[in-house]
């Protein structure tokens, strides 16, 4: 039962670790608990949760760009509103089925 509460908690410290910081931290966190943990559930979790961060990172710096042509603004805002209940989700997932890792819909995954 220990080992189930555990994953639960650095799994959900992994998705949510964006909302600490967005910069180190919410990178960080999921490096380290990558690193750090044995449980292949958990290392799936954090490779998920930094696949997401480094998504955000492409798709931020696409839409600043696209604001030149008036596009942009909406495409980012949209993108503030994913990055705050796309993790959301993932963590609710997490807690409720916390045998299978969560995978974040329409990302590219580099890890």
């Amino acid at each position: 039962m220990e080992e189930v509460n555990q994953r639960k908690l650095l799994s959900a410290l992994c998705h949510g670790a964006i909302f600490f910081s967005a910069t180190v931290i919410s990178v960080g966190l999921p490096i380290a608990i990558l690193f750090t943990s044995q449980d292949s559930i958990v290392k799936e979790n954090a490779k998920e949760s930094l696949n997401f961060h480094i998504n955000l990172y492409i798709y931020a710096f696409i839409f600043a760009l696209l604001i030149f042509l008036l596009i942009g603004f909406p495409l980012l805002v949209l993108l503030g509103v994913a990055s705050w209940v796309m993790p959301i989700i993932a963590i609710v997932q997490i807690i409720n089925n916390p045998d299978r890792p969560y995978r974040y819909p329409f990302i590219f995954r580099l890890f």
